[in-house]
């Protein structure tokens, strides 16, 4: 191992069980293994993934865990093997946090799909803590210009974003459903693309229509409501099943809903007729490699710019709380 002096102990906020509050809890400082970097926090943005994983949401959870995908943290030690990152070097960590490197997913380079993933802060401790490992081939070196609140979105809300815009297609008019984090990065680069933007919003959130025209947004409006002329495209961030029929309604002929989000409430049956007319309905699956090289490329050029809100690491519960209630604006960041 390579690395700089290190404590016996650090702080991680951990979750023990569904609905429960987050402990912190002081654990020993862990050596990493083989072709894993061992990371000090400086920075770990608030996804509304880390809600399903809190929330018992998504299956097979292995408590206790550390939630947290959206990492950005200095190395403090490597691993046997580990090549092209030095002690003190700034790297980001994603959701997609392993692989196997052997499947067929993998080997076609769409290694978002392979069945042996396992993902930061879901089934790997995540980076609501001081100290986080993580497997070396899944940090990303981070583009300067960006200081540590500012980069964590882009890990996520960021690289899920340009992957649903990417799937989205070229169309001109793009919807997008729930204006958080995910969305308010889309917005930003789909202005620079040149698109028209549409933007829908929880019923009566003035204060999140008034945040999507600030960014560009010809449109905002209550998401059960109808856009003022149709969609080429829409990205639903949102995890609320009711809003893809919605979605398939606003969309012309020939255009596509993409569902951005790993965890969605069940989809309401629709007439075929919403379907029909060479509309189609995509899903987005985590992230590859290329996905997280591209886009931290193209985000300084946009350039994009996290509205972003930031709070000690010991407030992670209130964060979320805020998040499930619907009271945060842009990202939050926590900071150890």
């Amino acid at each position: 191992m390579i690395g700089m002096d290190l404590p016996a102990t650090y702080l991680a906020m951990t979750l023990r069980a569904h609905g429960e509050a987050l402990v912190p809890e002081s654990r020993p400082v862990p050596a990493p293994a083989a072709g894993q970097l061992l990371l000090r926090v400086s920075a770990c943005g608030v996804c509304r993934t880390d809600l399903h994983v809190v929330d018992g949401e998504l299956p097979d959870v292995p408590l206790p865990i550390v939630p947290g995908h959206e990492i950005v943290g200095r190395v403090a030690a490597l691993g046997a093997g580990v090549a092209g990152f030095r002690p003190g070097g700034r790297v980001g960590v994603p959701w997609l946090g392993w692989t196997c490197g052997e499947c067929e997913h993998c080997r076609a380079g769409r290694e978002n799909l392979c069945d042996r993933a396992r993902f930061t802060g879901y089934q790997l401790d995540g980076g609501y803590a001081e100290y986080a490992l993580a497997d070396a081939r899944y940090c990303f070196p981070l583009p300067e210009g960006y200081n540590d609140a500012d980069a964590a979105p882009l890990l996520c809300a960021g690289l899920i974003g340009h992957r649903a815009l990417a799937m989205a297609g070229a169309g001109e008019r793009l919807g997008l459903y729930g204006f958080g984090a995910a969305a308010h990065i889309v917005a930003q680069v789909a202005r620079w693309q040149g698109r028209r933007v549409f933007a829908f919003t929880r019923p009566g959130d003035a204060a999140a229509q008034a945040f999507a025209l600030s960014l560009g947004a010809e449109w905002a409006g209550d998401s059960d409501t109808a856009p003022p002329e149709p969609l080429d495209a829409a990205i639903l961030f949102a995890p609320v099943g009711a809003l893809v029929p919605a979605a398939l309604r606003a969309v012309r002929k020939g255009g596509t809903v993409v569902c951005g989000g790993i965890h969605m409430s069940d989809i309401p049956a629709f007439p075929y007729a919403l379907l029909w007319g060479e509309r189609q309905l995509r899903s987005v699956a985590n992230l590859t490699r290329r996905d997280g090289e591209d886009f931290l490329a193209l985000a300084p050029r946009v350039p994009v710019r996290a509205a972003v809100a930031t709070f000690p690491l010991a407030a992670a519960n209130e964060v979320l709380a805020r998040l499930r209630e619907g009271r945060l604006t842009g990202a939050a960041v926590l900071i150890p």
